[in-house]
């Protein structure tokens, strides 16, 4: 009976059936998403590519400690410092382990299944340059040693950490014992001690950490030297590769630069007037997003690494490939929702010279004249990058989601809401309107990624136009906010869904085949073309409660790549836009969003305190 139905089953039931064996989880990441999005690109990954999360303080730290006060101080790092990197490293793998035996999740849902499997992506792997299009390493076998290991970054030198128990079965993939914190600590303080020992020594690190900071061509080229160079070099990298995380201790606490050093290199429009809480907020994403002072003491290629400084000001960094932002941002809020416990360490910590330098390793890097020569132009290379970097986070705490979904009894949607402020930021800074590029997540399909959201639409565009023209009632622009808040929420279902249709677009594109004769005239028209230059990069992570701030590069060298964070009382947008565009300003379009937030304020309770829009109970 079935045989007789497959030989009934039209042309396209049978398309759909050999695309079911070549592509067993679906076609767009099975086929074509990580490379295209991701991994062909040659963009340095620092800024252009890495995400980046800054951590709120730990409320239990000791004054003393966020000013970097210590009576342990060793090379620049110090007590506190070392003992929440300990910290949140046992709760990141601790949230880790209780995902992989299904611990405290409901095993059986569509988000648990898409977290467990997206969490699994985000460990023990790395990012591999090649020429062309670069590739993702292969997971170690869990009980090998480099697979219990963590990177160290220090000083920028490289060391493997081991942070779990060796296996106590012959099972391979037998479940392991994570250390306790304590006794990570004490392994972090070994490595801080024989750091000591180097620079006593007047050894100096080979920086391989600022070259894989490089455009990826040139990394490719380097890392296929250092590693035909020497066996030890291919020893270190595979181990880097191998490694569960990446964790970078820096022994500086970075400060933006006063205004007045800046402004002798800058347009007066790109010259930030912070105030000493504004300075502290940035120069903390700026250090974990990267700076000249700490590029050489990142892995970038790591799709997981935790930052922490002298001050024990944290934050975690990653590329981009393998996970969404969303995943790691779920990681670290599990391991920041409870700050250090002192019982957790057992006493106040053996003194550094007493510690054993048993379960970590040197992962050293030989290198030549060759060599040092490329980190030199690798680091100037970075430096130029970041240092056209004009990023800042902006604290809106006016009012937040709860306010927004209770407008008038409407029940708006806070995303739409904060999208729409965007779009009239952008409108009153250039203009004109731009292709608006918001991500969002199609978790409900296997191995689901992204879907573009455009907010650039017919509804957004009446409602932006009806707030620049005199003409236009409060009551009439507030309609025609609803209608784009109401456009905007109903395709993000659609994009959820699988009913967007840019990734689909993408896959015809692909596809096509013009040396066969194939053509497309959508696919070729300009203005198609134009409309998929986000110019407004956009994607809304959490609520952010644990975290002072978050951000990404601008695609484009005149646009804004903006992440940002909605919270019941208040939203705190990361933007970022690069110094060389007279076209744009970080700091001008922080004022636009505080302003397009407050007009659309006062908008709605005008209106719906009239009661005009409000659904009669009468």
């Amino acid at each position: 009976m079935l045989q007789s139905r497959s030989v009934r089953l039209t042309p396209g039931a049978h398309a759909c059936t050999a695309l079911d064996k070549v592509s067993p989880d679906n076609w767009l990441d099975d086929n074509f998403w990580i490379d295209k999005a991701y991994l062909e690109w040659r963009a340095p990954l620092v800024v252009n590519s890495n995400w980046w999360l800054a951590f709120s303080d730990d409320p239990l730290m000791p004054r003393s400690a966020l000013a970097s006060e210590t009576n342990n101080n060793r090379v620049g790092t110090t007590f506190w410092q070392l003992r929440r990197s300990a910290w949140l490293l046992h709760r990141m793998l601790q949230f880790k382990d209780n995902l992989a035996r299904e611990e405290g999740i409901p095993g059986t849902t569509t988000s648990a299944s898409w977290l467990l499997e997206n969490t699994s992506k985000l460990f023990n792997i790395a990012r591999i340059p090649e020429p062309l299009c670069d590739t993702i390493s292969e997971p170690p076998l869990p009980s090998s040693r480099s697979a219990r290991s963590i990177l160290l970054m220090i000083h920028d030198w490289c060391y493997s950490v081991v942070v779990y128990h060796p296996p106590v079965s012959t099972d391979p993939c037998a479940p392991l014992t994570l250390l306790s914190p304590g006794e990570i600590e004490a392994r972090l303080r070994a490595v801080v001690l024989d750091v000591e020992t180097r620079l006593t020594n007047g050894e100096k690190p080979l920086p391989v950490g600022v070259l894989s900071a490089d455009d990826r061509d040139h990394w490719a080229q380097n890392l296929e030297y250092l590693l035909a160079l020497s066996p030890t070099n291919r020893r270190s990298h595979q181990a880097m590769l191998h490694a569960i995380m990446g964790l970078s201790l820096d022994h500086t606490t970075y400060n933006i630069p006063p205004a007045s050093w800046v402004a002798a290199n800058l347009s007066a429009r790109h010259v930030h007037a912070r105030s000493p809480q504004q300075s502290a907020r940035d120069g903390h994403l700026h250090a974990v997003r990267g700076t000249p002072q700490n590029v050489a003491n990142r892995f970038f290629d790591k799709a997981l690494t935790l930052i922490v400084d002298p001050s024990t000001r944290a934050g975690a960094s990653g590329e981009h490939s393998p996970v969404d932002a969303l995943v790691p941002s779920i990681v670290a809020e599990y391991a920041l929702v409870q700050g250090v416990d002192a019982v957790a360490f057992g006493t106040a910590g053996a003194p550094l010279d007493a510690v054993d330098g048993c379960g970590w390793e040197r992962l050293d890097w030989v290198g030549d004249s060759k060599v040092e020569k490329e980190c030199v132009a690798a680091r100037a290379r970075a430096d130029t990058i970041m240092h056209n970097s004009d990023a800042s986070v902006l604290w809106f705490d006016k009012f937040g989601t709860d306010w927004i979904k209770d407008v008038g009894g409407f029940k708006l949607s806070p995303d739409a809401f904060v999208q729409m402020a965007m779009q009239l930021a952008w409108y009153r800074t250039r203009g004109e309107f731009t292709a608006t590029y918001e991500t969002v997540l199609t978790r409900m399909f296997k191995r689901g990624r992204t879907e573009t959201l455009r907010t650039y639409s017919r509804e957004s565009r009446r409602w932006v136009l009806s707030m620049a023209d005199p003409a236009s009632s409060p009551n009439e622009r507030f309609a025609l906010l609803r209608a784009a808040i109401a456009s905007h929420t109903r395709r993000t279902r659609e994009a959820m869904t699988g009913r967007g249709f840019d990734r689909h677009l993408l896959g015809l594109r692909l596809l096509l085949r013009p040396l066969g004769g194939e053509a497309a005239g959508l696919l070729e028209d300009e203005l198609f073309e134009r409309s998929a230059q986000w110019k407004l990069s956009t994607s809304g992570l959490s609520a952010g409660l644990l975290f002072k701030g978050t951000g990404f590069g601008s695609p484009y060298e005149d646009g804004y790549g903006i992440n940002y964070l909605a919270a019941p009382n208040g939203v705190k947008f990361g933007i970022e836009s690069k110094f060389s565009s007279q076209a744009t300003s970080t700091l001008l379009f922080k004022h636009a969003i505080v302003v397009a937030m407050e007009e659309m304020y006062s908008l709605c309770e005008a209106s719906t305190h009239e009661g005009l829009f409000r659904s009669s109970h009468l």
